[in-house]
């Protein structure tokens, strides 16, 4: 499992480890409520479809990260993982 460490208002923390059944995300949200559950969903989603990731558990703690921080929150999770094994 590798994760960021950073949890900071307006961030998001993300933590990822291989999964032999897909992709599975666990999302805590402060705005999850507030409809941008989904779209936070989404936005991982097209990140692990651009890098074309079948296999995966993310796990996200979001507080109020706008989508850009997502996308590079995810992306450099993926990565690092990906280091990880060399």
């Amino acid at each position: 499992m590798l994760q960021l460490e950073r949890s900071e208002s307006s961030d998001i923390y993300v933590m990822v480890e291989p999964n032999e059944d897909g992709i599975e995300l666990e999302l805590e949200s402060i705005v999850y409520n507030q409809f941008f559950g989904e779209e936070i969903e989404k936005t991982v989603r097209e990140v692990l479809s651009d890098m074309d990731i079948q296999n995966i558990k993310i796990q996200l703690k979001d507080r109020g990260a706008v989508e850009c921080a997502i996308r590079a929150r995810v992306e450099t999770a993926l990565r690092r993982a990906e280091g990880a094994d060399d």
